[in-house]
């Protein structure tokens, strides 16, 4: 619940880029992508779950560099669920995630590959919402706080997920 909070505090803090309407585009992107797969709310936040510990050491590598915390703020700015992966998703890592995920929900392979541009973008796009203003000094407080382990599972995407959808009132 710790990431959903950092997310809670960007939408409260007129200098970061986070938005309720963000939020929920963010929300709407995911699910969108879910059902088009026929993927329900509760296995979309299995994959989330499990999308957080696969792509947490990915951007950790990266951690510190200009160029990571500008895909996240490019990924996570606008156009969710779009069907391209980011630069650090490298084969074999698109691989190790279809067969994590696949063992974590059951679905298949060839869903999963479908269905992995469009979540790690939406993905992006929480991680985005900590990224300040333009003109505005600071780093990215949401990334921050996903890539920093030391906060014992506080980072779990699939509950910002179930948290957004709760706050957001959204159907599940």
């Amino acid at each position: 619940m710790g990431l959903f909070f950092e997310i809670l505090k960007s939408i409260n803090n007129p200098n970061q880029q986070g938005s309720v309407d963000q939020l929920s585009s963010v929300m709407n992107a995911v699910q969108q992508v879910g059902a088009t797969r026929g993927i329900n709310s509760s296995t979309l936040q299995t994959v989330m779950s499990a999308l957080s510990g696969l792509i947490r050491p990915a951007l950790q590598e990266s951690r510190g560099l200009p160029s990571t915390e500008n895909l996240v703020t490019q990924l996570g700015s606008g156009n969710f669920g779009a069907p391209t992966l980011p630069s650090f998703m490298t084969p074999q890592l698109q691989q190790q995630m279809v067969q994590v995920i696949a063992q974590k929900t059951g679905l298949s392979a060839s869903t999963l590959q479908a269905l992995l541009p469009g979540v790690i973008t939406t993905a992006m796009g929480f991680l985005g919402m900590g990224a300040s203003k333009p003109g505005v000094g600071g780093g990215n407080s949401v990334l921050n706080a996903f890539l920093d382990s030391d906060r014992d599972g506080d980072t779990d995407l699939g509950d910002v997920f179930k948290f957004a959808g709760r706050f957001l009132n959204l159907p599940r």
